[in-house]
């Protein structure tokens, strides 16, 4: 098998990437690779290329930064790849704090919303009887502090005072310094005496 010449081939993907042609230059880093395994710049072809794939942008910003610093930095492929990893967490990390509507949807599943929940309370015409019903076969899903706030006050005055402080205390690292969840946790302690 006839091996291409290095030097062209790793102009030729360059060339592809800077034109937008990921996947191409993706495959033209992958033989040089093949090839020549320990080729930094092939390797920061491909990290780049993969991304192009999902985000021309910001590839093409690491492509730009990585020109610059090769020629001045014998470690400038593991800053990039550096950089590449901490662009990725940084995604994931946004994406675990947006409310993925169908993951909503599934908790919601597993569980009552607390709305739906006191519909019910209603309907039984007594908390108490409505929680006792679902407590063990379904979870009360709370979305917001005032769910929470009126959820725990509900669980205090119906003689669940036990369960309401463990509530208060599992959600303390939530709330933070909130003074509302405080002046709760004090009411329910100072009701104790």
């Amino acid at each position: 098998m006839v091996k291409i010449n290095k030097n062209s081939l790793l102009k030729r993907a360059e060339e592809q990437f800077v034109n937008g042609e990921y996947f191409q230059s993706l495959r033209s880093y992958g033989l040089l690779l093949k090839d020549h395994p320990d080729l930094g710049e092939a390797k920061v072809g491909v990290y780049l290329s993969d991304l192009g794939m999902e985000s021309g942008d910001d590839a093409q910003a690491l492509f730009d930064y990585y020109q610059a610093i090769k020629s001045e930095k014998e470690d400038a492929a593991e800053i990039i790849d550096s950089l590449i990893h901490t662009l990725d967490n940084s995604k994931n990390t946004i994406q675990e704090l947006l409310v993925d509507p169908l993951k909503e949807q599934s908790e919601y599943e597993d569980g009552i919303r607390y709305e739906d929940f006191m519909g019910l309370v209603e309907s039984r015409g007594d908390f108490k009887q409505a929680f006792e019903d679902i407590m063990f076969s379904t979870k009360v899903v709370i979305t917001n502090k005032t769910e929470f706030i009126d959820f725990v006050k509900h669980l205090t005055e119906e003689g669940f005072r036990d369960m309401a402080l463990n509530y208060l205390d599992a959600a303390s690292s939530a709330f933070g310094d909130d003074q509302e969840i405080y002046a709760l946790y004090h009411n329910i302690m100072e009701g104790e005496k």
